[in-house]
């Protein structure tokens, strides 16, 4: 099979194949943006984690398994309730396999992860259901210093890849995307997608917000990856290509970079096929509403792995995550791979980890 088959085009169609097109078999690079906001620790909200205590430690856990093939800050990877692991898997199977160098940067975790990485100097956000996300200095701060990043890592590469680990960020994404004026569905971490308990959540913070101000929108219902993931877009994609590896976060990423300005001739979002398919989200027409830049999406073929706990990834756990989306689109544009020979390195990943617990 061509791989180009495994990927799918929505919005700005002559967009996709001219980006393809531009990135095929180029230099890569991904940065992989850690954060963390309070708002996770609500119950119920996400399954980031073994469990409440383990939250905190699921975005450096996530740098460190890509860069070690194992963690430091806890005994083993990230992964859900009943053992189905982080989607970080998908990621460093992607990156491996294509030889896509890729970096850390701490924009507001809790933790540190136990590896070179830049620092932001960003803190964690605030539980936006009982207060502010981050002060006004905050938002500035992370726009300014991702303005930094964004320009020096895209000099470096033909396209710059971003993607993140922050739990509960589809909630912090849904609020500010509803505050931004935008009718948005966001995804979850698990199949039955607890759409109620966010909405109730984004409501409450909704209330706080007194202007319509982007700065203020973020400040007041936010998380720090938003503005600093923004700030690297409008600067980076002035230099190079840009990839937002992600799904329905990436999205209120795209909403406030369209506040502050960036090159829409030269992003994309990159995501998965279980992004796209997913009926309780509105993904795709969140793209064409926020920006005329094109959305692709793959289908890694997960569906098809001898593993339950890889297929889980079709059957709606996690779906996304870690820039899994992304750096495959971009493995299989740098080797000519398509889906059968990234299923077979995926499980032998997995294979390796859960023989070895």
């Amino acid at each position: 099979m061509n791989f180009l088959e495994n990927f799918e085009y929505f919005g700005n169609i002559d967009r996709a194949e001219n980006f393809i097109d531009s990135i095929k078999s180029q230099k890569f690079l991904f940065s992989f943006v850690i954060s963390y906001t309070e708002t996770c620790e609500i119950p119920g909200i996400t399954f980031a984690g073994a469990d409440k205590e383990s939250i905190k430690f699921t975005p450096p856990a996530d740098a460190e398994y890509l860069h070690y093939g194992h963690c430091k800050t806890i005994d083993q990877i990230p992964m859900t309730p009943d053992g189905k692991p982080t989607p970080g898997l998908l990621t460093k199977t992607a990156l491996e396999s294509s030889s896509i160098p890729h970096l850390t940067i701490n924009a507001g975790s809790k933790i540190s992860p136990q590896l070179p990485f830049i620092e932001s100097g960003l803190s964690f956000g605030q539980n936006i259901s009982t207060q502010d996300a981050m002060t006004s200095s905050q938002v500035l701060h992370a726009v300014d210093y991702g303005r930094i990043v964004g320009r020096n890592l895209a000099s470096l590469t033909d396209c710059l890849i971003i993607g993140e680990s922050i739990p509960g960020g589809t909630t912090t994404a849904l609020a500010v995307l509803k505050a931004l004026g935008f009718d948005a569905k966001v995804s979850s971490s698990i199949p039955n997608n607890p759409i109620e308990l966010k909405n109730h959540i984004v409501d409450r913070a909704l209330e706080r917000i007194t202007f319509d101000d982007h700065y203020d929108i973020i400040k007041k219902v936010g998380d720090p990856m938003i503005p600093f993931v923004a700030g690297m877009l409008s600067s980076g994609s002035d230099v190079s290509k840009v990839m937002l590896a992600g799904g329905t976060q990436m999205t209120a990423v795209l909403a406030f970079a369209s506040k502050l300005g960036f090159n829409e001739k030269n992003t994309a979002i990159g995501t998965t096929s279980y992004i796209t398919n997913d009926n309780t989200a509105n993904f795709k027409s969140l793209v064409e509403e926020i920006a005329d830049i094109p959305a692709i999406s793959v289908d890694p073929g997960l569906k098809n792995s001898k593993y339950s706990g890889l297929r889980a990834f079709s059957e709606g756990f996690a779906k996304e995550g870690v820039g899994a989306g992304g750096t495959i689109i971009s493995s299989m544009l740098k080797t000519g791979n398509d889906s059968t020979k990234f299923l077979e390195r995926a499980e032998k990943e997995y294979g390796r980890l859960f023989t070895s617990l």
